[in-house]
């Protein structure tokens, strides 16, 4: 007999399912919801920030007006529109709705594409109205 430990079998997931557009959304929910935990923490910088003086909030203001920033508020601009699109899913998934397989696909391609066209709008209204 030998002591040896077994090889353990890998998890199903990984050798029999395929990727699909339900499966990728979710996970990008789930991002989403921690990258706005992200942007909570900016906007509680911003208000300690503010709350210290001019010297400060300009310092801070510098920061998000920075390339690094605007790609940050970009990012948490759709973070917040992938969101709100996919909680809406959920919402109508919760009521009994929604769960056919082609359904629940066009769900989820529908709220890449509102979250997209939604950070494209508001940025480009904000570059028109020269808050960038």
């Amino acid at each position: 007999m030998t002591d040896a430990p077994r090889a353990r079998p890998l998890s199903p997931h990984t050798s029999i399912w395929r990727w699909h557009v339900t499966m990728a959304t979710s996970i990008a929910h789930r991002v989403s919801g921690c990258a706005l935990y992200g942007g909570g923490l900016i906007l509680a910088a911003w208000a300690v920030c503010l709350a210290s003086g001019p010297e400060t909030y300009g310092a801070f203001q510098a920061l998000m007006g920075s390339i690094l920033g605007k790609i940050a508020l970009f990012g948490l601009t759709l973070s917040a529109f992938f969101h709100l699109a996919k909680g809406v899913q959920h919402l109508i998934w919760d009521v009994g709705f929604g769960y056919k397989p082609q359904t629940a696909s066009l769900g989820a391609v529908v709220a890449i594409a509102f979250s997209i066209a939604a950070t494209l709008a508001i940025w480009g209204i904000a570059a028109m109205t020269g808050a960038l």
